[in-house]
């Protein structure tokens, strides 16, 4: 396959998209370091806090749930940029508030810049070889590295958290003026005319609802598969071989270079091994790695295995969006969709484990519970995605 060119707009709004992915990932890292100082001013116990991050998830599954409708309105370009203002402007907010409601705002705001960006990202990413999504995801992923060690160094200068985020707004704001006004202004034109046609009316309903609900799983799935792989990885050392402190933070640590290696390098394999065989490898690398990370008592072993989890299901969400935001119809259903799946998973998955955990079974056999079957129903409902319906289109190719 030859290069495609890009035009030089298309080029400068792939950069803008990147900037976005990159400035989205710094600043939710930067006020998430910052939880337990800022629970501390808001007055709220750890259990209370517990209770406002699930309020928070139920806040943005609200957001998911609308944000298809607003953006098709206003187009992306629009919902990305009032969604970026809000964000900058809750920042310092948040590092100075006494009230709990300025944290579930930020969240709504995320939501809509969420989903919009990468609907950009989807859409250049669909008219260049090679295609960029996976490392679109690993600007982000750079960004929660860089927004965290920011809050290291902020903590290490006795920066309190209302003057750090202030830093971070100020820094955030001149590199979003620059990025949104880049940003691909015509939605119709960037998602294509044959896509956003009404659909056939023989089975229109079915064409529509079917692969919604097959997103509304997927997101369901692979959020499981990341919270498990991500949230529980030092638990499974510290909680079940009695490990240190520093020893457990490296399954974790493992977890991350996995995803990041494989979201740089995604792209590449895609382009060899096609969509679904590079989803079905990283399927099988995440089970493999769930396997070990969970079963093998070994601390090694297990690190191991929290690795092999990283570098399967880093490919994953990049592949969601992608196929979602692809999806014949209304610009950002499909998207809303999948994020309200996400959004459920982020609710249901943590309480299952903890809860799991917290009986007669180790760390280890709660996360093998709750992820192997995730994965199982990851790889039908991505199968199914591709079954070809009447006139040999696939659900995620109609239209």
């Amino acid at each position: 396959m030859e290069r495609q060119q890009l035009s030089s707009r298309d080029r400068r709004a792939l950069v803008a998209t990147a900037g976005q992915f990159f400035v989205n990932g710094a600043m939710s890292a930067s006020f998430i370091a910052r939880a337990p100082q800022i629970r501390d001013r808001i007055g709220v116990t750890v259990g209370e806090f517990g209770l406002l991050l699930t309020i928070s998830a139920c806040v943005g599954l609200l957001g998911s749930l609308i944000a298809g409708r607003v953006i098709h309105t206003y187009t992306t370009r629009r919902a990305l940029q009032v969604g970026a203002v809000v964000m900058v402007l809750t920042l310092p907010v948040i590092g100075a508030a006494h009230s709990p409601l300025i944290w579930l705002t930020a969240m709504f705001a995320y939501v809509f810049v969420d989903i919009s960006m990468n609907l950009q990202g989807s859409w250049i990413s669909a008219r260049r070889h090679p295609p960029v999504m996976n490392r679109l995801h690993g600007l982000w992923s750079l960004g929660t590295f860089a927004g965290g060690l920011g809050a290291v160094a902020a903590n290490a200068a006795g920066l309190s958290p209302f003057t750090h985020l202030i830093i971070v707004a100020v820094v955030m704001s001149v590199v979003l003026v620059a990025v949104t006004r880049n940003l691909l202004p015509d939605d119709h034109e960037a998602h294509g005319l044959d896509a956003v046609a009404p659909l056939p009316t023989d089975g229109s309903r079915r064409s529509r609802t079917v692969p919604a609900i097959l997103l509304i799983l997927a997101g369901m799935f692979a959020v499981v598969a990341e919270v498990t792989g991500g949230d529980w990885a030092a638990f499974r050392l510290a909680d079940d071989f009695e490990a240190t402190a520093a020893v457990a933070s490296l399954a974790f640590a493992a977890y991350t270079v996995g995803m990041t290696v494989m979201r740089f390098g995604g792209d590449w394999l895609l382009l060899r091994m096609g969509r679904m065989g590079l989803h079905r490898m990283s399927i099988g690398l995440a089970v493999g790695g769930f396997t070990v990370a969970s079963s093998i008592s070994s601390e090694a072993a297990s690190i191991a295995g929290f690795l092999l989890v990283g570098l399967g299901v880093a490919t994953f969400m990049p592949k969601l969006y992608d196929d979602a935001a692809r999806l014949p119809g209304r610009r950002g259903a499909g998207l809303g969709a999948m994020s309200a799946g996400m959004r459920v998973a982020f609710l249901v998955a943590p309480v299952v484990v903890g809860t799991l955990a917290g009986t007669s079974l180790s760390v280890g056999e709660a996360i093998a519970i709750v992820s192997i079957p995730a994965m199982i129903g990851l790889a039908v409902v991505t199968e199914l995605n591709e079954l070809p319906l009447r006139g040999g289109a696939s659900f995620r190719d109609r239209g």
